[in-house]
């Protein structure tokens, strides 16, 4: 798998070594997830900023305002797609839940990271069942890259939209 990791805010410098982050929990997420995907496919990371985002968040879920992750996988079925999707996040955001949560923003990015891929291979987390099993392996995929549970104080702990 091809992973491209674009860092387009230059608030995202603070975090050390994050194109290698990115591409870690991209890996750690398709391992732990078991998904079957297409040999030469390829996924986008974008580190934005705020207003980047709340742009994208308003053109495409009709939300004018920002959020921390959004996902934009491609149609078809993933184990035919040559290119995934991809997955943007925010930095004032993402900074402002970590700080609140008591994480580090390093952390919180690996965090929003896998939680994107999730949503490019198909998970969601509409109904408490959806929620349970992407927060379980969220869980997983934390622990796997060193990191402490996203969720250790219950759901809205994860601060995903």
């Amino acid at each position: 798998m091809d992973i491209e990791v674009n860092v387009a805010a230059p608030a995202w410098r603070r975090v050390a070594d994050l194109k290698d982050l990115a591409k870690q929990c991209v890996r750690q997420s398709l391992a732990a997830s078991g998904a079957a995907l297409a040999s030469q496919c390829e996924v986008s990371v974008t580190f934005c900023d705020d207003a980047a985002i709340r742009a994208l968040n308003a053109e495409w879920r009709g939300k004018d305002q920002p959020t921390n992750v959004l996902s934009f996988p491609t149609p078809g079925a993933i184990e035919r797609k040559p290119l995934l999707g991809d997955v943007i996040i925010a930095y004032e955001t993402v900074a402002r839940e970590a700080e609140e949560q008591g994480k580090s923003l390093r952390a919180h990015a690996a965090h929003m990271v896998a939680h994107g891929f999730l949503h490019l291979i198909g998970y969601d987390h509409e109904t408490a069942a959806e929620a349970e099993r992407m927060e379980a392996l969220e869980r997983k995929i934390a622990t796997a890259l060193g990191f402490s549970d996203p969720y250790a104080d219950g759901p809205a702990a994860g601060g995903v939209n």
